[in-house]
């Protein structure tokens, strides 16, 4: 069985669209507080921020031109939460991925 890091390194590489970034770092919790609304019976809330944030995330991969990643398998709906925590921890720590020498090499003519 694969491990996290594999996963987040899967989900990582089809989230890569900063526009795609966006709407999932606000879509996935807005889909956690639609089912935090349900339980708490506030249910048409609830209702109306879990499609919200739904829509929200098939919006991202219309833009990024892919499928969502669950339709690989259920693990996705653990490792998107995961994965918007890592991003928005690297983004207000003010990590970045450092580019390879490759990725900043000139194009030769």
């Amino acid at each position: 069985m694969a491990g996290l890091a594999h996963y987040m390194a899967q989900y990582n590489h089809e989230h890569s669209s900063p526009w795609n970034k966006l709407l999932h770092g606000v879509g996935i919790p807005v889909i956690f507080a639609g089912i935090v609304g349900l339980f708490l019976m506030k249910w048409l809330l609830g209702i109306g921020l879990f499609l919200g944030g739904w829509v929200l995330l098939l919006l991202g991969h219309r833009i990024e031109g892919n499928n969502p990643a669950f339709f690989r398998g259920p693990i996705y709906f653990l490792v998107g939460p995961i994965w918007v925590a890592n991003e928005t921890w690297m983004y207000l720590t003010g990590h970045r991925e450092k580019k390879t020498s490759r990725q900043t090499r000139a194009p030769q003519s």
